[in-house]
């Protein structure tokens, strides 16, 4: 069997995942619809087909992981997106959370600082049913000055501080979710900026990311 056949046993499986990310307290129906349209198993090595569709995270190439779906469901349900929203994502990693956010309408344009990452953006499964999705090699704390500014920011790993350079990019209105390093946990924050620049900020629940670095690695 190929490791891209989506059968009725995965399709049994994911939506089993998006009824405990309801009780979990996933609101958003646009969320879990979008979850329930994407095979995760895709995303993971073949080895991982018996349990992808378990809500926590795995291991990827170069020591990153892909994200626990109730984690990549948080994180989209705070961004409140609209349709046509233009999304800054750092942290393409396994490109699961990115594709959540295109397969909601946005249009994504996704850093990876991992060179062997982003190279297997070029080989994507989807790459061509989601035109909407644009994949960067970069320093995430730069972002896309040239492609801005976003209406949403959405950082998926864990950042020291608020970027600032993000901030920047942001649209007065926009959004920005992040976690923020407290200790051995980070928590998530919710930044929205004002028309007057200036930034409010709502404080969520404590997670685990992988640290957010500078540079590129190639």
């Amino acid at each position: 069997m190929s490791k891209f056949e989506d059968t009725y046993r995965h399709k049994g499986l994911r939506k089993k995942l998006i009824d405990l990310l309801r009780e979990k307290g996933i609101t958003d129906e646009r969320v879990l619809q979008a979850m329930n349209a994407i095979p995760r198993h895709f995303f993971l090595d073949s080895a991982f087909d018996e349990i992808a569709y378990e809500d926590r995270a795995f291991p990827i190439q170069e020591g990153q992981t892909i994200s626990q779906p109730y984690t990549v469901a948080y994180q989209t349900q705070l961004l409140q997106l609209a349709p046509y929203n233009k999304v800054l994502e750092i942290g393409t990693g396994s490109i699961y959370q990115a594709t959540v956010l295109a397969e909601m309408g946005a249009t994504v344009y996704t850093i990876e600082r991992q060179k062997k990452l982003f190279e297997q953006s070029k080989k994507f499964v989807f790459r061509d049913k989601y035109p909407n999705l644009k994949f960067f090699y970069g320093d995430g704390y730069e972002g896309l000055p040239t492609f801005g500014p976003f209406d949403k920011v959405i950082i998926t790993a864990a950042a020291p501080f608020i970027p600032p350079k993000l901030v920047e990019q942001l649209k007065p209105g926009g959004k920005m979710v992040v976690p923020v390093t407290e200790g051995e946990l980070q928590r998530m924050l919710r930044i929205t900026k004002m028309a007057d620049g200036t930034c409010t900020q709502e404080a969520f629940d404590n997670f685990s990311f992988v640290p957010m670095l500078t540079g590129k690695n190639d």
